[in-house]
């Protein structure tokens, strides 16, 4: 695993599920992991639980959904490390399978509100203290976008938003020494599970079609797949989307 020793990250939403495989990652791998987690007990948790592993990691509470929230992560961030490397966005507004004509404005909004500008401005909030640094940006994308999976209009077109996001990002500030990419998971998260409970049919032919036919452990598949992104050794890779789902992608 390539080392990432002395750098600082931020993790978004890594209270439990992928993001939390994310910080263990990147906490194996040598970074200071700051777990930005609106979910107290569950930030705390994951900030213990890795640093009894030796890990430097701390929570920081943080509502993505709210800019201010976000200046304050950052800001503590500086205070803290006085540095910061890495960026992973993961957190996002949770919402069920629902049909478009069915779809309110809550779930509009709030998919929105923390999905797509909570990205968007976490990634400008960690902009000045990366640029010239070689920063690394990383957000998340899903299958559900470039897919077109039903049920998920509202969910899918945020996650394509984030995309062309991170694309336009990556042209316009490679020039600062930063890239940013985004990853497409399929981990073993608790989103996967409720799925897979509420439709065993559908998720037992989800798996069973892919070329590698399991679940992406959150850690050791998804995360691994981060630290790379983060390394010296992606330091010429930019823009791009790296499916992580055992060829899901590549099937579809």
């Amino acid at each position: 695993m390539p080392s990432l020793d002395g750098r600082v990250a931020i993790v978004t939403g890594a209270g439990r599920g992928i993001g939390r495989g994310i910080a263990g990652a990147l906490s194996a791998a040598g970074a200071t992991v700051v777990i930005a987690e609106i979910d107290d007990d569950a930030g705390e948790a994951t900030a213990r639980a890795l640093g009894e592993r030796g890990g430097r990691v701390r929570h920081q509470r943080c509502d993505v959904g709210d800019p201010e929230s976000i200046a304050r992560c950052v800001t503590r961030t500086i205070e803290a490390y006085d540095r910061i490397d890495i960026l992973v966005n993961n957190a996002i507004y949770s919402v069920g399978q629902v049909p478009l004509l069915e779809h309110d404005e809550a779930m509009w909004e709030g998919l929105i509100r923390v999905g797509l500008r909570g990205t968007e401005r976490f990634m400008r909030a960690c902009h000045p203290h990366m640029r010239g640094r070689g920063g690394r940006i990383i957000n998340l994308a899903s299958a559900a976008g470039y897919q077109a999976h039903a049920g998920l209009a509202a969910y899918a077109a945020i996650k394509e938003g984030i995309r062309a996001l991170t694309k336009v990002a990556a042209r316009e500030w490679g020039v600062d020494g930063i890239t940013v990419n985004t990853i497409s998971p399929f981990g073993d998260s608790e989103g996967w599970r409720a799925f897979a409970e509420a439709d065993p049919e559908l998720a037992s032919k989800t798996l069973t079609e892919r070329p590698i036919p399991r679940v992406g452990d959150c850690e050791a598949d998804i995360g691994a797949a981060v630290v790379f992104l983060a390394s010296d050794s992606a330091s010429f890779v930019t823009g791009m989307t790296l499916p992580v789902d055992g060829g899901g992608a590549f099937v579809a």
